[in-house]
């Protein structure tokens, strides 16, 4: 795994990092070109979008972004657990964004089918390269159970499908939920996954120092073909692993 290890204190000094890398990226994209990002839900992005939308505001030409999800539960967008109301609550409702170029997964609507539209969705707005369609970013998060999207242990076998949407289900609570696969994930420009508290050393020193039990793990399958893969942790995720 070609990987590039961050390690901040807190989670504000890691949107920071993001943000400066979003902004570089994007001021020198061509006039009529975008960036296309795919993001995560859960805790940490809350803190992530919060931190951005404040300091990066007037900072980010927000409108030169086409938004995706690289997952999301199979609720109502304005249910509390959608993917997409945290983004547009903590997000997209504090900034100047064309809402054009968000482009949701409809958790409210029948899951197979909807996981088929999204792929379409996706294979219409992003360039194709090696057979799947290309993100210029994804944004990843890490289960403490090793998870990444919504693909789960139990369901490590998705990371590999040949669709490019899947549906997965929850392994405690039974939700179902639409996540893209590992041949998405991989073939984007830049994976980051974005792991912050205690709760996730474990998980993240298991899979950057190569232990054999990481081999059960979706997030330890993230590899992509870039080779543009970023580590962000804070003190508390990172507190198990040594950084030469």
């Amino acid at each position: 795994m070609n990987k590039e290890i961050k390690i901040f204190e807190n989670t504000d000094e890691l949107s920071e990092y993001l943000g400066i890398f979003w902004k570089e990226k994007i001021d020198r994209l061509e006039e009529n070109k975008y960036y296309s990002i795919a993001l995560s839900g859960g805790k940490t992005p809350i803190k992530i979008f919060d931190y951005l939308s404040e300091n990066f505001r007037d900072k980010i030409k927000w409108n030169k972004i086409k938004f995706f999800w690289g997952d999301e539960r199979c609720v109502s967008p304005t249910d509390p657990e959608s993917n997409f109301k945290l983004a547009k609550d903590h997000l997209f409702d504090q900034i100047d964004v064309n809402t054009t170029n968000i482009f949701r997964i409809r958790g409210e609507l029948d899951p197979g089918n909807e996981a088929k539209e999204y792929s379409k969705i996706l294979e219409i707005n992003l360039p194709l390269k090696n057979g799947y369609p290309k993100f210029d970013f994804i944004l990843l998060g890490l289960g403490e159970d090793g998870h990444t999207a919504s693909i789960f242990p139990n369901q490590i076998e998705l990371f590999n499908s040949t669709n490019y949407c899947e549906v997965a289900e929850h392994p405690v609570t039974g939700q179902k939920r639409i996540t893209i696969t590992g041949n998405i994930i991989n073939n984007a420009e830049t994976v980051m996954i974005a792991a912050v508290g205690e709760n996730k050393a474990d998980k993240v020193f298991e899979i950057l120092n190569n232990k054999e039990s990481a081999n059960l793990y979706p997030a330890n399958l993230v590899n992509p073909k870039s080779g543009n893969l970023f580590w962000l942790l804070d003190k508390g995720s990172a507190k198990n692993i040594i950084v030469e």
